[in-house]
């Protein structure tokens, strides 16, 4: 009697035991999960910008949009207003390999966000399993053949860190930031191709003005040459004169030539731009096809918003999460593995009452002699964080340096063509007087011959300069990130860290 009740109140101790245990081991998990989360990242400071804080006096005045908005608020499809260059660009857009390859890095980078994510939390797994085993007589204390079995069901924790030291948090944030930067590229490439599309596109609509000029010197030097073999053939003048005006005439046709070649290459970098097969007809080279008024501001306004500055900050930030995942590997790993369900040694015993089981298996690891394997991969952290800031400073001048370049650019290439206007002008003029002299006996053709091919070189130099300011245009838009605006695409499942 007082053995049975000796052996109940034993029991129901064991029994309080491994409650108490378990409650214990709970809270122990609770409070670690309370205090876990801190960080050993160093704190994010924007560097200071490495460059002046207005744009060189060189560039010139700097008129500022009607509506005040500045470029990165622009669409493209505002900015360019040739209705055939937008369809150029849409279907680049839409087409580019490159832009294809950029969208899919994102894809890949919020792929990899997502693995490093989702070792925060625990993952859990449900099993079932049911061994039979065999064991010989002789390594039985009973000395007979024994045959058993084991059923059990039941949900595993698989090996979870506690992020005590914000280890997994800073890959993950690590993560996020490489997410965020490659997007910020993708936003970088569309720029990028939308400017070179429509330079490629500029460039072939100046190529086809100045075939139309040359074609209509070929005409008119061929008329020339006809009139003059008529004047050769009664003795009218002499064969020198004749030479002279086939001569003028060749050349014409030579550089027409070599417009039709540089057309037909030009034609062809276009449209592996564009990525698809274009109908690039001739067309006329339109000086409103682009607009020429932006709101520039000051740097410290401005390249900040540009895409690949934006990318080289986050390239930055996840230097900065490395380098705290670094520090955290110099101090203790804690992990947590665990099982809960039902097992018995019948199949129909498996949920009959008592079948219940579970295990609980806290671990920690502390670094104590790794060969300056962890010391070294501080030090790589800090270096990489070293040259995220030098990239991103780097980035920064380069910003600068396009934005004046394209101001600069703008300013004297206006002036250029002001005066190669005035040029065209009074060559045309000279080329008049010079056929008059000759005609009255005056003057001797080669001063016709000089005057025609000065007044043809004027006529194909006008028109590259004025490419070059609509090209400039371009530039400007690109330099301060004109647009991105537009190709912001809120990412899908992606949130800043959580403390």
């Amino acid at each position: 009697m007082n053995t049975s009740i000796g052996r109940r109140e034993s029991g129901s101790r064991i029994w309080l035991d491994g409650r108490l245990h378990c409650v214990a081991s709970l809270y122990v998990m609770v409070v670690l999960l309370g205090v876990a989360g801190c960080s050993l990242a160093p704190d994010h400071q924007t560097p200071p910008l490495p460059v002046a804080v207005v744009y060189p006096v060189d560039t010139g005045r700097q008129p500022a949009a009607p509506d005040g908005t500045i470029a990165v608020a622009i669409a493209w499809h505002n900015y360019f207003t040739d209705p055939y260059l937008q369809a150029v660009i849409e279907k680049a857009l839409e087409n580019n390999r490159d832009l294809r390859t950029a969208v899919l890095r994102v894809g890949e980078a919020r792929a990899a966000y997502g693995i490093q994510r989702a070792n925060q939390f625990p993952s859990v797994s449900a099993n079932a399993y049911d061994s039979r085993e065999r064991t010989p007589a002789d390594l039985n204390t009973t000395g007979q053949v024994q045959t058993g079995s084991r059923y059990q069901v039941g949900l595993g924790l698989t090996t979870w860190e506690l992020d005590f030291w914000g280890r997994v948090r800073n890959l993950k944030d690590a993560a996020l930031e490489n997410y965020l930067a490659t997007d910020e590229a993708r936003r970088a490439a569309t720029l990028s191709l939308i400017a070179q599309v429509a330079n490629a596109y500029l460039t072939l609509r100046e190529l086809d003005e100045r075939s139309v000029l040359a074609r209509q010197t070929i005409a008119s030097r061929e008329e020339s040459y006809r009139i003059f073999c008529r004047r050769y053939e009664v003795g009218a003048i002499a064969r020198m004169d004749l030479v002279q005006v086939e001569v003028l005439l060749h050349q014409a046709q030579t550089l027409a030539a070599q417009l039709e070649q540089d057309r037909a290459a030009q034609a062809h970098a276009l449209t592996l731009l564009v990525g698809t097969s274009l109908a690039l007809l001739p067309a006329h080279f339109d000086d409103g096809s682009v607009a020429h008024n932006l709101h520039v501001g000051l740097p410290s306004e401005v390249l900040l918003q540009r895409p690949d500055i934006v990318a080289a900050e986050h390239q930055l930030r996840a230097s900065h999460a490395n380098i705290g995942a670094a520090r955290a590997a110099f101090f203790p790993r804690i992990t947590l593995i665990g099982s809960y369900g039902t097992a018995s040694a019948e199949l129909s015993g498996l949920f009959d009452s008592g079948s219940r089981t579970w295990s609980f298996l806290p671990s920690v690891s502390l670094p104590i002699f790794d060969a300056g394997q962890n010391r070294a991969s501080l030090n790589l952290a800090k270096v990489r964080s070293e040259i995220a800031v030098v990239n991103y400073e780097k980035a920064v001048q380069t910003a600068f340096r396009e934005v004046s370049d394209a101001l600069s650019a703008r300013e004297w290439l206006t002036e250029q063509v002001r005066i190669q206007q005035a040029t065209l002008a009074a060559q045309t003029e000279r080329e008049h007087l010079a056929r008059l002299r000759y005609d009255n006996g005056s003057a001797p053709y080669f001063e016709v011959l000089d005057a025609q091919r000065d007044l043809l070189s004027a006529e194909q130099q006008l028109v590259q300069t004025r490419r070059a300011l609509l090209s400039s245009r371009v530039s400007l838009y690109a330099a301060l990130g004109g647009g991105s605006q537009e190709f912001i695409e809120p990412p899908a499942a992606v949130s800043r860290p959580i403390n």
